[in-house]
């Protein structure tokens, strides 16, 4: 694979190593989204019943597809992971046995919408957090880590919820021996694949987790307020959070609309957004899954190791850690800087560069995808090399 920097729509003269915070966009995306704003801006006569939904059924089954999903039903088109975890929230109390269970496992330095989605239910559930944390040394910390999360997981548990990829420091968590233990023990498996899907394999029907949210603005490289969400078995007759019309039987039958219908239509689709038929979104997001698809994201990691191996190396040999090549991915790298040297000025001094990545306080973030080339590395490697003399 070459550098694909020509098909995205970035601004002359920008290192951005920052598609873990927003994906910079392809011009064919954005070209599909302008057509669907003036369709309905300026051509609303051509938005039939086949608008609202053909587009969401193609995007669904291309994110089938980058998924291993067997049923594109499975697949809802939410607005946010806060709106995939709420479904999560909303139907908790579902589970059998939910009373004997106790716990719901978190990980250390979760993002915040995985947090704050379950704090009302625990308090009706008579559930608690309970944090795996983060281990204090660098050596091995995946592999602990990983250990120390499975160790947590008992007949207690109600449900686990984890990342595939950590937003902050990128250690990889082995999901299919966590979709195991919690299997063993009656729990359910959440996972928030935001910072994986996209840029790197994943499989559910061999990780068989029960639920995976995902935003769409970054690896998927779609647009804003767009995401998708696999929902396994146990949501098949759940509590969706909000009725809408569409995610009826015979919804599509618009001089119908007034016989009422009690059935939702199958699998997860009663979990679909309200509006989720976005004119603009979707063929946006619809073009940016077919190109992902068309480079293939195992192609995508190696790629990303291929540009990132050596200046990675050099960083290290300038005192920089990161976790080990086992318990990460290429495309997402938590750094820790050398000692004396502070992330929030060093950010800056990478931004007076034009150099682009995240400060997330106990490490920086750089996160590069394929429309960046090693040089973009080596110039982040030059700057730290000034900061050390």
């Amino acid at each position: 694979m070459t550098n694909q920097k020509h098909l995205f729509a970035l601004d002359e003269g920008i290192t951005y190593l920052n598609g873990a915070a927003y994906a910079p966009m392809l011009k064919t995306s954005i070209s599909k989204g302008t057509e669907g704003m003036l369709m309905k801006a300026s051509r609303p006569f051509t938005i039939d019943p086949k608008s609202h939904f053909d587009p969401a059924e193609r995007v669904q089954k291309l994110f089938a597809q980058l998924l291993n999903i067997d049923n594109p039903q499975r697949v809802a088109i939410i607005q946010a992971v806060s709106y995939g975890m709420a479904v999560v929230a909303n139907n908790l109390h579902r589970l059998p046995d939910i009373s004997a269970k106790k716990q719901i496992i978190l990980i250390q330095d979760e993002f915040p919408n995985n947090v704050y989605a379950f704090e009302r239910v625990c308090r009706q559930l008579s559930l608690s957090y309970h944090t795996v944390a983060k281990p204090d040394t660098l050596e091995n910390r995946g592999k602990l880590w990983n250990e120390s999360i499975l160790n947590a997981i008992t007949h207690e548990t109600a449900m686990v919820v984890v990342p595939h990829i950590h937003w902050i420091y990128g250690v990889k968590f082995n999901l299919a021996a966590i979709s195991e233990r919690c299997k063993e023990v009656g729990a359910l498996m959440i996972v928030d694949a935001t910072q994986s899907v996209g840029a790197m394999s994943f499989d559910v029907d061999a990780i068989q987790p029960d639920a995976v949210i995902c935003a769409g603005y970054k690896w998927l490289l779609g647009p804003y307020s767009i995401g998708l969400a696999y929902f396994g078995e146990f949501f098949d007759e759940g509590i969706p959070v909000e009725e809408s019309w569409l995610n009826r039987i015979n919804s599509e039958k618009f001089a119908q609309l007034i016989h009422y219908q009690k059935v939702y239509r199958p699998f997860a689709q009663r979990y679909n957004a309200g509006e989720y038929s976005q004119f603009i979104q979707l063929p946006m997001l619809e073009d940016a899954l077919s190109q992902i698809l068309d480079w293939g994201v195992d192609t995508m990691q190696q790629y990303c190791q291929s540009i990132t191996q050596k200046p990675l190396e050099a960083l290290q040999k300038l005192g920089c850690r990161l976790e080990s090549e086992a318990y990460r991915g290429h495309h997402l790298l938590g750094i820790s800087l050398p000692q004396g040297v502070d992330n929030q000025a060093f950010t800056e001094e990478l931004l007076s560069n034009k150099i682009i990545i995240s400060n997330r306080g106990v490490a920086i973030r750089v996160s590069p995808n394929v429309y960046n080339k090693e040089d973009d590395m080596w110039a982040l490697v030059e700057v730290l090399e000034k900061s050390l003399k």
